[in-house]
């Protein structure tokens, strides 16, 4: 399904034509896909198929081998170094885990995006980390702990709030539930959503989690066949007549998560 035709300033990430490949092996081929501002996309496929090298490209951390990938009005591929400075300010990202720094508190690893910020003092890039630690649901006192101090669910929180240090337009999201109990998990999926909504935030979020899906996003791109399968929305998903899109949206697991949330709103 190609996709949707929408106003320009509708779409923040634009991409076309993507090609990723790594040696012989293709990862990406002819790879279109549009996201729109202020939604939540949540990225599905099979083991392979190229989630996080998808965001990787996006975020400009993997160099795709062909295509166009814009964001925000910008070429990513092609912008000078100043531009994509100034760009990458503009987006957070969160990887599996967090990806902190072991050396650094929390307070010091959400403060690493702000000394890009020329004139910002350290006691205001302080007060700023723990406004963001904070935001990510975490209590004060986890700014002075170190990483490996703290438990799974808060180092993806501490990714969080280091990935909105900046105050981002777009937050990549790679897995943010993996590894976390279902309590866990539930209360993640409550955060994100509203700091979506609070702060107007476009997510571009990685996940094989259906409870996620279903509590989060707007809507769905499925990766398949090198490509951007389909996008829509999760009604949308259970029409689509394919094997691995009918499998993953009809399956236990799948139906397990639609009566979790139809629970909820009875």
């Amino acid at each position: 399904m190609a996709p949707e035709t929408q106003g320009q300033d509708d779409i923040v990430i634009r991409i076309r034509g993507l090609r990723n490949a790594f040696g012989s092996h293709v990862v990406h081929d002819a790879l279109d896909l549009d996201v729109r501002r202020g939604e939540v996309l949540g990225v599905v496929g099979g083991s392979g198929t190229g989630k996080s090298v998808l965001l990787r490209s996006i975020a400009g951390l993997q160099r795709p081998v062909a295509g166009s990938i814009n964001v925000l009005g910008t070429d990513v591929m092609t912008a000078d170094e100043d531009t994509r400075t100034a760009l990458e300010a503009r987006w957070g990202v969160m990887f599996q885990d967090g990806a902190l720094f072991s050396s650094l508190t929390v307070r010091e690893n959400v403060e690493v995006p702000m000394r890009q910020v020329r004139g910002l003092s350290p006691s205001i890039r302080s007060q700023l980390a723990d406004l963001k630690i904070s935001m990510a649901g975490l209590p004060w006192l986890a700014g002075d702990k170190y990483p490996s101090e703290l438990s799974g669910g808060m180092r993806k929180r501490a990714g969080l709030a280091r990935a909105l240090a900046l105050d981002p337009e777009i937050v990549f999201l790679d897995e943010p539930t993996a590894g976390l109990d279902p309590i866990g998990a539930t209360a993640f999926d409550t955060l994100i959503r509203g700091l979506s909504r609070s702060m107007g935030l476009t997510v571009f979020l990685v996940t094989h989690d259906l409870d996620t899906l279903h509590a989060v996003c707007d809507r769905i791109a499925v990766l398949a066949e090198k490509k951007v399968l389909v996008t829509g929305t999760m009604q949308e998903m259970l029409n689509v007549d394919h094997p691995w899109v009918h499998e993953y949206f009809h399956g236990p697991r799948a139906r397990a998560a639609m009566d979790a949330v139809t629970r909820d709103e009875d």
